[in-house]
C-alpha cells in the first residue's frame, strides 16, 4: 500500500547529545545480570582457591568434601585429566607462551588465588561449606613477590624454563645509543607505578549449561571478547565452534578486566557437562580483588637527551612490568603499550624502549583502561617537568615546541621489533588541544600561585600532553534487519561492557537509514547468535569499528530496500529515497511505502583496517597540598580532546569524566600490596580504597572533532580511555609545582597522604641544617 509522502526531513542523530536509551531499564531496576539468571535444576559453584602463594601440590583429600549434604562433585586437575592452558589473545611471543596458565593448580600452585577445586553443590552455601572439608597438603616453597627480586631467578616460578623473565619487548626509530653518546643536555631517572586494578562494579559470573543431545554447551555472562572465548572453550572441551554458544547480558563495568579468558571460563562449563546440569558460579568482592587481572606495577629507568633550548633529541628507557605468577590472554599488551608509546605525543628523533616482563607470585595481570600508557605518561611527563626546570625553559614552552606537528601526519611512531608492529598517527594538530586546555584552564591567571602558600596549603598547576591509540583491527560485523512492524532490528558483534553502544549504535544506524531513531528498536550486542563471526569490544575500537560496519550493512539494506520499493512503483531504484521510515518514490506523486512493507529483508555489514586511529588531547590540575599531612585536595580539573567524530557528546563526556576519576584513584588511593610472603594485604575495600563522588568534584571535559580520521568512513577515533592516559603525571607535577619549595619530586604513585608526607618529611630532612 501507498501513500504520499511529506517533505523529507534529515536526521541529525550522529552529533547529538541523546541521553542513555539502556539506562532507562538500569534505572527502574529492569536490567539483567548474570547473577539475575537461574535455571531449572541449576546447581551452584564455589572455588577453592590457595592460600599459598608458592608450593608444590602434594596431596588433595576430597573425600570428607563429597560425602557433605547437597555436594553433587569436587573437581581438581585429576578429574580433568590432561589440564588445558589460557591460549594468549594479544601479544604472543614463542618466549611467553611458556607461562601461560593452567585453568586449575596442577602439581603446583604459583599465587594466592589460584583455582584448585571447584565443589559442586544444591546451594551456593552448601558448596562453601564443603570448602573447609577439602584437606590440601602443600609443600611451601620460597615466594618472590617483588620485581627486582624476581629478575635474580635465585627463585624461579618455572623450574622448567629456569627464569623469571618471560621475554622483553623493544621499541625503536633511530639510533638513540648513538644521540646518547654526546647530548648537550641529559637527565636520568627512576619511576614507578604501583599495582592497581579495574575492580569493576559488577564481580564475574556465568551460568554454563550443557545440552547433551545436540551435545552443545551454552554459557551466559560472557562479555568484552565472546568469540574469542567461544573459541578457546571449544578447543579446551574438544567441540566445534558451533557446539559453543556464548550469551551476553548487562554487565557492570568492565575497564579491560572483565570478559578475558578466566579459570572459571573453562571449570564451569567443563563441570555442566561432566554432571549434565546448569551450573552457576559468582564472584564475592574478596575473589574478585584477588582473582581478577590485576594491572599497572611497572619501574622505569627513563632518559632524554635535548637540545639546550629544550628540543629532544632522543629518549631511551628500560622498564619492568611485574606481570605476577603467569601470562594471561593480554598479559604483555601493557608492555607492548609501554614500549611503542613511552615517547607520547612528540616528535623524539631517536627512540629505544626495552620492556622486561617479570613474573612473581602475585595475582597474573592483563589490561585496564590505557593500558601501558598510563604509566607511561606518568614517567614522560614528570621527566620533562624535570627537564625544563633544569633548563630554565618554562614547562609549557617545552611541550609545546616538541609536540608532532599537523604537517608530520601520519606520524609513525616506534616500531615494537619482537612482535613487527608498526603504527602511526593518523591525523591532528596537538598544538589546538594544548592551547584549548590552557585557555580553558585560565593557566595564565592560576600561574601567578604556583608554589604559593596560601591559608595553609600550598598551591600547584600542571599540564599534560597524551595519544590514544584505538580502532584496533581487523574487522567487525554486524546485521541490520527489517522486522514485521517495520523496526529495525541491529546485531553487532561489539561487545557491551557500560560504555553505551546501545545508544550510539542506534543514533549511527538511524542515521545511515534515514529513519527516525525510534525505528531503531533492537540493538543486540555480543552473543555469538547474533552474527557469524564478532570481534568484540576493547582498545577504544567499538566506534570505529563497530560504527563503520553499521554503514556498511544500512547501505546494503537501503539498496535491497529500494530495489523492492522500484519494482513496486515501476521506477528506477534510484529514484527511491528512505525517509522518515518509509520508501518515497519520485515526484510528482511521491507515492510511499511503509517498511512494514518490506519485512524480511536483511543486510550483513562489516568494516576492516589494519591501521589503527590516534586521539590525542592535553589535561591540566590545579591541586592544593597540605603538608602537615599530605592530603592533596584537587581544586580543578580540565581535560580537553579531540576524538576525529563525536557521535554523542553525552556519552562521550561521561566516558571522559568517569576515566579520569578512575585515573586520580590510581594515582592517589588504590594499591594492592602484598608482603614478602606473596600474601595480598590489601583484598578488601577496607584496605583498598577506590574514589567516591566527593572526591574529585571539580572535572570538566572538553571534546572536540576538529581533525577526523581519514581512516574510516565516520572519521571517527577511539575515545574511551584517554581521559585516564595522562592523569597520574599531570596531577604529580602539580603536587611538585606545590611542594617545589620544599624539594618534593614524586618519581612513584600512588601519592596517598601518609606517602606524600612520608616524601614531605625526607625532603625537609634533606634540606634541614646539619
Amino acid at each position: 500500500m501507498s501513500t504520499t509522502a511529506p517533505k523529507r526531513a534529515s536526521n541529525l542523530f550522529v552529533g547529538s547529545p541523546i541521553e542513555r536509551l539502556e539506562d532507562l531499564r538500569f534505572l527502574t531496576g529492569r536490567g539483567q545480570y548474570v547473577d539475575d539468571l537461574a535455571a531449572e535444576n541449576m546447581l551452584h559453584a564455589v572455588i577453592l582457591r590457595s592460600a599459598v602463594a608458592h608450593g608444590r601440590i602434594l596431596s588433595i583429600d576430597t573425600s570428607a568434601a563429597r560425602a557433605r549434604p547437597g555436594v553433587h562433585a569436587v573437581i581438581t586437575a585429576a578429574d580433568i585429566g590432561k589440564v588445558p592452558t589460557i591460549p594468549l589473545r594479544h601479544d604472543p611471543t614463542p618466549a611467553i607462551r611458556r607461562f601461560e596458565q593452567p585453568v586449575i593448580a596442577n602439581g603446583k600452585v604459583r599465587y594466592v588465588g589460584e583455582p584448585i577445586a571447584v565443589v559442586i553443590a544444591a546451594s551456593a552455601a552448601s558448596a562453601e561449606d564443603a570448602l573447609e572439608a577439602i584437606a590440601v597438603d602443600i609443600e611451601p616453597l620460597p615466594a618472590v613477590a617483588e620485581r627486582d627480586l624476581a629478575r635474580k631467578d635465585e627463585i624461579v616460578l618455572f623450574e622448567t624454563v629456569g627464569t623469571n623473565v618471560p621475554d622483553t619487548i623493544t621499541a625503536v626509530r633511530g639510533d638513540a645509543n648513538a644521540a646518547f653518546k654526546d647530548p648537550p643536555y641529559r637527565r636520568r631517572e627512576h619511576f614507578s607505578v604501583q599495582r592497581h586494578a579495574a575492580v569493576p562494579m559488577e564481580p564475574r559470573g556465568l551460568l554454563a549449561e550443557w545440552d547433551a543431545q545436540n551435545e552443545r554447551i551454552t554459557v551466559r555472562g560472557v562479555c568484552k571478547v565472546p568469540f574469542t572465548n567461544r573459541r578457546a572453550l571449544a578447543q579446551m572441551m574438544g567441540l566445534p565452534e558451533s557446539s559453543v554458544r556464548m550469551v551476553e547480558y548487562d554487565v557492570g563495568g568492565g575497564f579491560g578486566a572483565r570478559g578475558e579468558f578466566y579459570p572459571e571460563d573453562f571449570l564451569v562449563p567443563f563441570a555442566a557437562r561432566l554432571l549434565g546440569r546448569p551450573i552457576k558460579w559468582s564472584e564475592d568482592r574478596r575473589e574478585n580483588l584477588s582473582a581478577l587481572n590485576h594491572a599497572r606495577d611497572m619501574a622505569c629507568d627513563l632518559e632524554i637527551a635535548c637540545a639546550r633550548d629544550g628540543s629532544l633529541i632522543a629518549l631511551r628507557a628500560h622498564a619492568c612490568t611485574d606481570i605476577g605468577a603467569y601470562v594471561r590472554t593480554n598479559g604483555a599488551t601493557a608492555a607492548r603499550n609501554i614500549a611503542q608509546v613511552l615517547a607520547g605525543p612528540y616528535r623524539i628523533p631517536h627512540v629505544r624502549v626495552d620492556v622486561s616482563l617479570v613474573i612473581t607470585n602475585k595475582t597474573p595481570v592483563g589490561t585496564y583502561r590505557g593500558p601501558g600508557r598510563f604509566e607511561s605518561d606518568f614517567c614522560r611527563e614528570r621527566l620533562f617537568d624535570m627537564a625544563a626546570a633544569d633548563l630554565g625553559i618554562d614547562r609549557v614552552e617545552f611541550r609545546r615546541r616538541n609536540l608532532i606537528r599537523e604537517a608530520d601526519m601520519p606520524y609513525r611512531l616506534p616500531t615494537v621489533q619482537v612482535l613487527d608492529i608498526e603504527s602511526e598517527c593518523d591525523s591532528g594538530d596537538y598544538q589546538i588541544t594544548l592551547d584549548r586546555c590552557l585557555t580553558e584552564f585560565k593557566w595564565a591567571e592560576r600561574a601567578k600561585l604556583n608554589g604559593k602558600l596560601i591559608d595553609g596549603r600550598h598551591h600547584g598547576i600542571a599540564v599534560g600532553c597524551y595519544l590514544e591509540g584505538g580502532g584496533t583491527g581487523p574487522r567487525e560485523n554486524v546485521r541490520l534487519a527489517v522486522e514485521a512492524d517495520g523496526s529495525i532490528s541491529l546485531f553487532v558483534g561489539s561487545s557491551s561492557v557500560g560504555q553505551g553502544v546501545e545508544t550510539v549504535f542506534a543514533q549511527i544506524a538511524a542515521d545511515a537509514l534515514e529513519v527516525p531513531m525510534e525505528r531503531i528498536n533492537r540493538v543486540l550486542h555480543g552473543s555469538t547468535d547474533y552474527v557469524a563471526q564478532g570481534y568484540g569490544s576493547f582498545s577504544s575500537r567499538s566506534i570505529v569499528m563497530g560504527g563503520n560496519a553499521i554503514g556498511d550493512a544500512a547501505q546494503k539494506l537501503g539498496t535491497l530496500i529500494r530495489e523492492a520499493a522500484a519494482k513496486r512503483l515501476q521506477c528506477e531504484a534510484g529514484d527511491i529515497v528512505i525517509d522518515r521510515g518509509m520508501a518515497v518514490g519520485p515526484a510528482p506523486a511521491r507515492a510511499a511505502i511503509a517498511l512494514k512493507e518490506f519485512a524480511g529483508l536483511s543486510a550483513d555489514g562489516t568494516f576492516a583496517s589494519d591501521k589503527r586511529t590516534y586521539s590525542y588531547g592535553a589535561h591540566a590540575a590545579y591541586v592544593a597540598v597540605d603538608a602537615r599531612t599530605g592530603h592533596v585536595g584537587l581544586i580543578d580539573y580540565v581535560a580537553v580532546e579531540d576524538v576525529g567524530r563525536i557521535v554523542n557528546p553525552l556519552t562521550l563526556h561521561g566516558q571522559c569524566i568517569g576515566a579520569v576519576v578512575q585515573g586520580l584513584g590510581g594515582a592517589f588511593l588504590e594499591h594492592f600490596i602484598y608482603d614478602e610472603n606473596g600474601q595480598l594485604l590489601t583484598g578488601s575495600f577496607a584496605d583498598y580504597l577506590m574514589p567516591t563522588a566527593s572526591d574529585f568534584p571539580r572535572i570538566r571535559a572538553i571534546a572536540l572533532e576538529d581533525k577526523p580520521s581519514p581512516l574510516n568512513p565516520l572519521g571517527a577515533k577511539g575515545a574511551g580511555e584517554g581521559g585516564i592516559i595522562p592523569v597520574g603525571g599531570v596531577v604529580a607535577n602539580a603536587v611538585a609545582a606545590a611542594l617545589g619549595s620544599l624539594g618534593v619530586e614524586p618519581r612513584e604513585l600512588p601519592l596517598s597522604p601518609p606517602r606524600l608526607w612520608q616524601m614531605i618529611q625526607a625532603a625537609c630532612a634533606t634540606d634541614a641544617p646539619r
